[in-house]
């Protein structure tokens, strides 16, 4: 269920309770409730608070731990000994007291348990990818429904190190400028353009608010929107340089007005200007023009969902989610395939077997438009950060391409863009739907996406974006590492070898048979990557799928060969 404060949901709770009631004993109940139930620091049942809070399984847990943990229940990030101990200690000790009361134990028994209260270990992970992997858990959920398998293993998609490097973006750019400008929340979502996701920023605070805006929180795109109206132009027969004027259609009793406020100055200029200027009097002409619906329908494609026809729609009038809307310029980057975001690599059960595979059970990404469409439209979007309303943007290592949006009365700010390599949106506002300060998306959005992605790039190896030629900097680089080749065969052969294949297949496929039978009696090894060819960068995070305790474990990270210019 949701988490509204509603009479319809206490209802369905009633009805729940009955339900649990008729079919499972009270010992059932308490056990589901005590492996599942969020236990804060990002834990989901007692063994897992456990492990994370002390180290140890939850049958090793002294009295005060156990009190401690107990005291988690009432409020988990308030009571979290990790962010206040001091309160945490006060909860135990209400927990005891509590015990006595109810004449479970003596207060002698609990005596020593309050003369030496618990403590949280100091050498548990301090960093933890929270905002993705909740949406991973969800994801799990979904993917094993049905399945009958509760305690689950899940290998995703998340980098470690570019998830930091978004958290801190968006935290850097809120903390300077977000006080002046009215400015408290802020979400980004960062994916390969195949939609494999390596980061998720639902928030500047987990610990105050565990909302995820980056899946779930619709606002509104405002002229980031604009992009997929261009594309249904293209589409029927516009060009990039086609002329236009910028002055206001009428749509019933309603015209737009562009961002100065005018009606339109009535020049005549081509299709690729007005983008870049972000006219939105030739943006709602185009859309009456071609058809709304057929607009409508490419959104549809894009697998963007909730978009309601309307005057104001090329606008950007209807709420959309973050990750909806970079998986919709996803398909911009890659060339035209239909994109459907995925955090899940595999998914594995107690026992070791494969229960799901992202590359064996999902179907081959569906191309849904023409490549020479994307590639006029990747050519105008380039000409907004080169030229237009996305300058903030530009990165100096490689293209980028772009749109800003802000939705009425600066309650919306966003930046969507991408490399080659890379597709991330960034969205600025506040929770409460306040106006901000004059934030635009060409403002603080791009500021935060340049900032994120001038980093997240580990190398130069970055693919050129469909209908773009290669970066004169990517070009030099290449130029470079030629030269070094050519000057030092001995550097080429070494750089061109394949480090994975030195294993024989043989030998890969005895180790695989190897640890899957090991894993059938219980053993518990690391996956081996010259065995499992696990892809780089790749994260194992375990939460159970319901019944039994979330684990996370993290493994290594591989480092680019080439490193980032200085």
């Amino acid at each position: 269920m949701s988490s509204e404060r509603s009479l319809r949901r206490k209802i369905k709770e009633l009805f729940l309770s009955f339900w649990l009631e008729s079919r499972l004993t009270k010992r059932e109940i308490l056990k589901l409730y005590l492996d599942r139930a969020y236990m804060g620091g990002g834990t989901f049942g007692v063994e897992a608070a456990a492990q994370f809070y002390f180290g140890k399984s939850v049958r090793n847990v002294t009295l005060a731990e156990a009190a401690m943990m107990a005291g988690l229940f009432k409020a988990p990030t308030k009571y979290a000994p990790h962010i206040n101990l001091p309160r945490a200690r006060a909860r135990a000790n209400e927990v005891l007291s509590n015990l006595v009361e109810a004449g479970f134990m003596t207060e002698s028994q609990v005596h020593d348990a309050r003369l030496h209260p618990a403590k949280a270990i100091e050498t548990r992970q301090a960093y933890s990818p929270d905002w993705f992997l909740d949406w991973a858990y969800e994801e799990v959920q979904r993917l094993a429904a049905g399945k009958e398998q509760y305690v689950l293993v899940a290998r995703t998609t998340i980098d470690l190190a570019t998830q930091r490097k978004a958290e801190e973006a968006v935290a850097s750019i809120i903390s300077q400028h977000g006080r002046e400008r009215n400015a408290h929340s802020a979400a980004l979502v960062s994916m390969e353009p195949n939609g494999a996701i390596r980061a998720i920023v639902g928030g500047l605070d987990y610990g105050a608010s565990q909302f995820n805006r980056a899946t779930h929180a619709h606002r509104q795109p405002g002229s980031s929107f604009k992009p997929y109206v261009y594309l249904t132009a293209l589409q029927n027969g516009y060009r990039p340089d086609s002329m236009v004027y910028d002055r206001a259609p009428s749509c019933g009793n309603w015209s737009p007005h562009n961002y100065s406020g005018s009606s339109g100055s009535g020049a005549r200029l081509t299709m690729a200007r007005a983008l870049a200027k972000s006219l939105n009097t030739v943006a709602v002409f185009l859309s009456l023009k071609v058809g709304r619906r057929k607009v409508l329908a490419n959104v549809k494609k894009l697998g963007i969902k909730g978009v309601k026809l309307s005057c104001s729609m090329a606008l950007g009038d209807t709420g959309i989610t973050p990750i909806e809307h970079v998986a919709g310029y996803a398909a911009f980057a890659n060339g035209g395939f239909r994109v459907k975001p995925y955090g899940i690599l595999e998914i594995r059960n107690s026992r070791g077997n494969l229960i799901y595979s992202h590359d064996r059970d999902e179907p081959p990404a569906k191309r849904i438009f023409k490549l020479h469409t994307i590639e006029q439209l990747n050519r105008m979007l380039h000409m907004v950060v080169e030229e237009g309303t996305g300058r903030r943007a530009q990165l100096d290592f490689t293209n980028v391409a772009g749109k800003t949006g802000t939705s009425s009365s600066y309650r919306d700010g966003w930046f969507m863009g991408f490399t080659g390599s890379l597709v991330t949106g960034v969205w600025i506002g506040n929770d409460d739907y306040r106006p901000t300060n004059r934030v635009t998306g060409g403002n603080l959005p791009a500021m935060a996406w340049q900032r994120f992605m001038a980093v997240a790039h580990t190398n130069m190896n970055i693919p050129t974006i469909p209908g773009l030629e290669m970066h004169p900097r990517q070009r030099e680089e290449l130029q470079r590492l030629a030269e070094l080749r050519r000057r030092n065969p001995a550097l080429a052969a070494s750089q061109n070898a394949d480090h994975r294949s030195i294993m024989p297949p043989r030998t890969r496929a005895a180790l695989k048979s190897l640890i899957e039978a090991l894993r059938k009696v219980g053993a518990k090894i690391p996956l081996h990557p010259a065995a499992t060819k696990a892809p780089a960068n790749n994260t194992r995070a375990g939460r159970s799928n319901g019944f039994g305790p979330r684990r996370k474990t993290f493994g290594p990270q591989r480092k680019a060969s080439l490193s980032m210019p200085n």
